[in-house]
């Protein structure tokens, strides 16, 4: 998942352009049929979970709610990757669902392709997903704007306050860019057509009222999706040494389709979810090695040690000098 920060400015630094094979996305043609399961639960236990929503308690609709949104963000993670069939219209349309109402799918496939460059991963210019801000941001900001950020770089904060605030914070940016670009515009008319379709469903087919969707299904969903996102990534001054691992997270492995794994699919982001447990099984010192021992046992580990203190002081280490980074 991303940051939505929005950045005024850019490193004047050189990348090298995406190929049409840039490893990013999968090569090979072979349908993948467990993810597209994968799709049919979930868009069909969504339209259940929806349409009998009254006769289920509003904590359990929470739960199941926020399950199956994290759920479908992270199959649209899946699906931007290339995956599960080799059409790139038909994985669009899988993906392209607004479940969650705020958070258009080509502009999260444009953003996530982007933060896949690996040699610019934290860096809060370039990588869209970065929870890192620049120096001079942060010597910008007031005390009680510091105290705010250091909450949100704990994990208590980062999926509550945090996770709601990068809400308002995307589609504050968006608008203000919709105002100048077409390209955007017709990205949002888009978007905003699926959530009609999405809307109707809910509040005039299924008698739901679009408060309850945001409070049992949009919002914990937010939080829910947070969880991987908090310690996923560092500065460091190795581009392979960015990257964690999480381990023994049987049940968030699965709602985040074992990207928990995710200095594996930072090298293989061609894998498909459910090859990528296996991946790592069978080459899991090398790994270890090769992400400077950046490895958490379990969610629970992450929650230890950061429920109320920071991952990270919030200041980028080494905005200006990448190959000089400091943990």
């Amino acid at each position: 998942m991303f940051s939505l920060s929005a950045h005024p400015r850019r490193l004047k630094i050189t990348v090298m352009q995406t190929s049409a094979k840039s490893p990013k996305i999968r090569s090979h043609s072979k349908t993948e049929f467990p993810t597209l399961l994968l799709a049919v639960i979930i868009y069909g236990f969504w339209a259940g979970l929806t349409f009998f929503h009254a006769a289920i308690p509003w904590p359990l609709l929470a739960a199941c709610g926020g399950w199956l949104l994290a759920w479908q963000m992270s199959l649209q993670h899946e699906v931007l990757h290339g995956h599960p069939t080799k059409s790139r219209r038909i994985n669009n349309a899988i993906g392209f669902p607004p479940l969650t109402l705020w958070l258009p799918y080509a502009i999260y496939r444009r953003l996530h392709l982007r933060h896949h460059r690996d040699a610019f991963l934290t860096d809060p210019l370039e990588d869209p997903e970065s929870y890192y801000i620049t120096p001079e941001r942060f010597r910008r900001l007031s005390q009680p704007a510091r105290a705010a950020l250091r909450f949100r770089n704990t994990f208590f904060g980062r999926i509550t306050y945090g996770a709601y605030r990068s809400i308002f914070l995307f589609l504050w940016a968006e608008a203000k860019r919709c105002i100048h670009d077409p390209a955007e515009q017709r990205i949002w008319l888009t978007h905003l057509a699926g959530v009609a379709v999405i809307l109707f469903w809910v509040c005039g087919i299924c008698h739901m009222s679009l408060l309850t969707y945001l409070l049992c299904f949009v919002l914990p969903s937010r939080s829910l999706a947070s969880i991987r996102a908090f310690a996923e990534h560092r500065a460091a001054s190795a581009p392979e040494h960015r990257t964690a691992i999480v381990e023994n997270a049987p049940i968030l492995g699965l709602l985040f389709l074992y990207n928990n794994l995710h200095a594996v699919h930072h090298t293989r982001p061609g894998l498909p979810w459910y090859k990528l447990p296996a991946a790592y099984r069978a080459n899991r010192t090398k790994i270890i090695t090769a992400n400077g021992g950046l490895v958490y046992n379990g969610y629970w580990d992450v929650i230890r040690r950061y429920t109320l203190a920071a991952h990270h002081a919030g200041p980028h280490p080494g905005l200006n000098n990448v190959a000089g980074l400091q943990a």
